[in-house]
C-alpha cells in the first residue's frame, strides 16, 4: 500500500514539473534564460 502511495506523489510531482515547463515554454520562457551566447545549444 506504501508503495502506491508513495508512487502515485512521484507521478503528480513529475506531472506537476513537466505541466509547468510547457506552459513556460509557451510564454516564451525558456531554461537558459533565452541568451544563446551563454548557452551550450539549449534551442
Amino acid at each position: 500500500m506504501g508503495t502506491i502511495v508513495v508512487g502515485t506523489i512521484l507521478v503528480i510531482i513529475v506531472a506537476a514539473i513537466v505541466y509547468g515547463m510547457i506552459k513556460n515554454r509557451k510564454k516564451g520562457k525558456h531554461s537558459c534564460g533565452g541568451d544563446c551566447g551563454h548557452c551550450s545549444g539549449c534551442h
